[in-house]
């Protein structure tokens, strides 16, 4: 098979991969940090319930999360599923694994900010929102942003995963043609594609860092 024609077939796995990157993005960062918040709350019952849920999404495989997701509301809740959420399930899943990583990243850039800047804040005149969000979080932000590329980095290539619950992902679509042609084209020109796919990311990262520079 010509290159051109596998490029054509896998078009539409590129599309579902990248949705999948963009969406697990949107949702877990937000979420990361709001977990973060729990894990770091002075109520224990909240802190505790928050380093129990990221003990287990960092402590179980993320194909298992994504089975758990995928068939637990029929066979715990009897409920009927439709084929579209077959994709919802695979962005809960990766949300939720995702947004525990990135919790514990913020947790620790949040908590090697020097306490000094909270109490200048407050001097200032600074509420507790506006400190944490204008003073300490873009801060955080540069901290962090090796960490966080390094996960994004993973995410792309943890989106084949997605094949365990049948989403025709790229991997999965290459894997298809490979077989059906006798021939590894397909898996290289897969394989091009998450190389090139990671450059971009690591190249747009880098350019975040130095953006960022004015912090230091």
């Amino acid at each position: 098979m010509i290159l051109s024609n596998v490029i054509s077939q896998l078009l539409g796995g590129m599309v579902t991969s990248i949705e999948i990157f963009l969406l697990t993005l949107l949702f877990s960062l937000p979420l990361g940090l709001l977990i973060a918040g729990g894990r770091m709350s002075k109520f224990s019952p909240v802190r505790w319930l928050m380093k129990i849920y990221i003990s287990i999404m960092r402590g179980t495989p993320l194909m298992l999360q994504l089975i758990v997701v995928f068939f637990a509301p029929y066979y715990v809740l009897g409920m009927s599923l439709s084929p579209d959420y077959r994709f919802i399930a695979v962005i809960i899943a990766f949300t939720m694994n995702y947004a525990a990583y990135f919790a514990e990243i913020y947790r620790g850039g949040i908590e090697s900010i020097n306490s000094g800047q909270y109490e200048a804040a407050q001097v200032l005149g600074y509420s507790k929102f506006e400190t944490f969000f204008i003073i300490i979080l873009p801060q955080v932000f540069k901290i962090i942003l090796p960490s966080v590329t390094n996960e994004v980095i993973t995410l792309v290539k943890d989106t084949s995963l997605s094949f365990v619950i049948a989403i025709p992902e790229m991997f999965t679509v290459a894997k298809q043609i490979a077989a059906a042609d006798a021939s590894i084209a397909a898996l290289l020109v897969a394989g091009i594609f998450y190389y090139v796919f990671n450059i971009l990311v690591a190249f747009v990262m880098e350019h975040l860092e130095h953006r960022l520079d004015y912090y230091e």
